[in-house]
């Protein structure tokens, strides 16, 4: 499943499905916890199953509650005989709660992505995701919850960027990921009306090692996966890697435009090609 972007609709807003399912996302995440209160949680299920049962255009994730309240059986209840394409789990704190998510399910689990970052006690616990890697469809974060829970003021610096403690988080989730083998995808950029800041945010991203972002609107999709699918330049550079190292299947390192290239550089291409489709 290509994952480059995964654009949240609230789970009660059922009239914002058909725009978000055109809007070019790889994929949907149908929210049951934070953007739908309390009281509409119910409405919000029976809405979201509408939607499953019918003909699907676009994968779609649906995001339970947290496993520590007592909503969570009730959302799969509702969802999970009508087979959504992966279960979002927020405040995730390791593997334990993929596996508890999994049993609650009755073993007829979608692809799990956890939120990996929301709590104190889960940043000691990204290495563990690579305990239940076949059972992920990635692994992600998020910047609001984590200082609420620890009761700083805010993750970010004056200019939007993340203070010291957070970008530490970023960069553990990001690593937990490839640790895992799976799909390292950025959390969301909230500033939708800032294109520029957008467009940077994602490009670091996909700088850093990220291979997808969840967007909050529509209107952030298109850059999103613009940003995250190898330019033509990239890709023609990759299957020259590629192809050198054919040429020469005993080399460690070869020179490629008059640079040192070697294994790294090659591992990097076929995971840049394969991004690509190619």
């Amino acid at each position: 499943m290509k994952l480059r972007s995964l654009l949240f609709v609230p789970g009660d807003r059922p009239e914002r499905f058909p725009k978000a399912a055109a809007s070019g996302a790889d994929a949907l995440i149908l929210d049951l916890e934070d953007s739908v209160a309390l009281e509409k949680k119910p409405e919000a299920r029976i809405a979201i199953a509408e939607w499953l049962a019918g003909e699907r255009q676009v994968p779609c994730f649906v995001r339970v509650n947290p496993l520590d309240g007592v909503e969570t059986l009730a959302d799969l209840a509702a969802v999970i005989e009508l087979k959504p394409d992966g279960i979002v789990l927020p405040k995730a704190e390791g593997a334990a709660p993929v596996r508890a998510l999994i049993e609650l399910a009755g073993g007829n689990c979608p692809p799990v992505l956890p939120i990996a970052s929301e709590t104190a006690a889960a940043i000691f616990e990204l290495s563990s995701y690579r305990e239940v890697s076949e059972h992920l469809a990635g692994l992600t974060w998020g910047a609001e919850d984590l200082p609420a829970a620890i009761g700083a003021a805010t993750s970010r610096n004056p200019d939007g960027s993340y203070t010291a403690p957070y970008e530490t988080v970023r960069s553990l989730v990001l690593f937990a990921g490839h640790a895992a083998g799976v799909a390292a995808i950025e959390t969301v950029y909230p500033d939708i009306a800032n294109t520029e800041g957008l467009a940077a945010y994602i490009a670091r991203g996909q700088r850093d090692g990220f291979t997808g972002m969840m967007a909050i609107h529509p209107n952030q999709v298109a850059a999103i996966n613009a940003g995250f699918t190898p330019s033509e330049a990239q890709v023609a550079h990759a299957k020259a890697v590629v192809a050198a190292f054919a040429e020469s299947p005993g080399a460690g390192a070869l020179k490629l435009d008059g640079k040192m290239i070697d294994q790294p550089h090659l591992k990097q291409a076929r995971a840049l090609l394969a991004r690509a489709g190619g």
